[in-house]
């Protein structure tokens, strides 16, 4: 199913299907303020399943992240951030970042693997934002990479449907996405260190 949905204004009616889809424990694809994701409800293991299978991984040494609302969703996945970590993530997010942190005993069996790490992602994307605030809580998010050998990742939409039609459930046309990934920012060491140069630039 190809969802248009209006990037700026997305319709709530709109939302609220795919809030429901997830929480059935559908998979979807959708628009961030980077390259297109495909995502699932944290709580469904068998949608987990499905995106590992789609993405072709191991989900136990995949790099899912969690797709967040806002920052509230940190004391419940994460442990006790250092205060110097958690300003600058505040003075980041919304945005085009991926950040690595140590995860918290709530975090969903199926994503604890022996790293002990989560990637936390809130995009400047209102879709992305208004899709989670409707189910309530994060969506496991990877990206849409292409199997072309020049362009790393599929920005039209509907090129993204027709490959992916009989995969997902639902696909949402946002507009264009960027070919640029978000950068990755890990906090578990001392200092932070960017893992990953992408579209966002610290401040």
């Amino acid at each position: 199913m190809l969802l248009r949905i209006h990037p700026e204004n997305p319709a709530e009616r709109q939302i609220r299907t795919v809030a429901e889809c997830l929480g059935d424990g559908g998979v979807v694809i959708f628009p961030t303020d980077t390259i297109y994701a495909i995502g699932c409800d944290i709580y469904k293991p068998k949608a987990v399943d499905r995106v590992a299978q789609i993405k072709g991984v191991n989900k136990q040494k995949a790099n899912f992240s969690f797709i967040c609302y806002d920052l509230s969703h940190l004391s419940e996945f994460t442990r006790p951030l250092d205060n110097a970590v958690y300003k600058m993530m505040r003075r980041n997010l919304p945005g085009p970042f991926t950040f690595i942190l140590d995860a918290g005993g709530k975090v969903p069996k199926i994503f604890q693997s022996k790293k002990k790490t989560i990637g936390i992602r809130v995009p400047d994307n209102n879709i992305a934002r208004a899709i989670v605030a409707a189910l309530g809580n994060p969506i496991m998010s990877t990206s849409v990479h292409d199997n072309d050998e020049v362009l790393e990742y599929t920005t039209d939409p509907e090129l993204i449907h027709e490959r992916y039609a009989n995969q997902v459930d639902i696909v949402i046309a946002g507009g264009y996405g960027d070919n640029n990934p978000s950068t990755i920012v890990d906090c578990t060491g001392p200092d932070p260190l960017i893992i990953r140069e992408g579209k966002g630039m610290l401040q």
